[in-house]
């Protein structure tokens, strides 16, 4: 029996499910699409093959005001709110090529 799988992220993006719900989208084209769904797409590469991974999270205790709360594991220190129509581009890069 395995103990241990490969991956190949270089980190994990946090997305809070429960602010997720309740802002029910907005993003993506059309803006009808949820946070971690438009992330996946974003990044590219599926599960464990993709260089970052999403994982959706229970309630972070944040509960920004239409934003959702997402930890980026490259910089745990500092926590995202992300709201409708943000870049998701910039959310995926290197997080010096953010700054």
């Amino acid at each position: 029996m395995k103990t241990a799988v490969r991956s190949d992220w270089q980190g994990a993006l946090l997305v809070c499910r429960k602010c997720s719900k309740r802002l029910g989208g907005g993003f993506g084209p059309r803006g009808k699409t949820r946070l971690a769904k438009a992330l996946r797409k974003a990044i590219g590469g599926e599960g464990r093959k993709a260089r970052l991974g999403v994982v959706e999270v229970g309630c972070l205790d944040v509960c920004p005001k239409d934003a959702v709360t997402v930890i980026d594991t490259r910089r745990p220190g500092e926590w995202l709110l992300i709201g409708p129509g943000a870049d998701i581009a910039a959310l995926v890069a290197e997080p010096g090529d953010q700054r």
